[in-house]
């Protein structure tokens, strides 16, 4: 338990999209901006993105989505993690 409460310790973009209820998108996207090396910061132990992240909510903010695709490269949506799953698998997961 004690890893998956320190799991986005280095991942503070994905972080934000787990907290999404008290992430605004506005914070979001500073932090995203404030990110040194956007791309290296994109995958974490588990191979999720934070589109990954986001889409395994029970019910992701479209706003805090915007900003991920405002931000980030729409390519990173067909990336698969650890499971073989894409983010979109985590979103339609969710909804049926």
């Amino acid at each position: 338990v004690a890893g998956l409460v320190a799991r986005f310790d280095d991942f503070p973009v994905h972080k934000m999209c787990y907290n999404h209820s008290s992430t605004s998108a506005q914070e979001l996207q500073l932090c995203i901006e404030d990110q040194t090396d956007q791309m290296e910061s994109l995958v974490d132990e588990f191979g999720m993105t934070p589109f990954h992240v986001l889409f395994s909510t029970a019910k992701p903010r479209g706003e805090l989505l915007e900003v991920l695709l405002d931000k980030f490269p729409y390519y990173i949506l067909g990336w698969k993690d650890a499971n073989g799953k894409l983010a979109m698998d985590y979103l339609v997961s969710n909804w049926t």
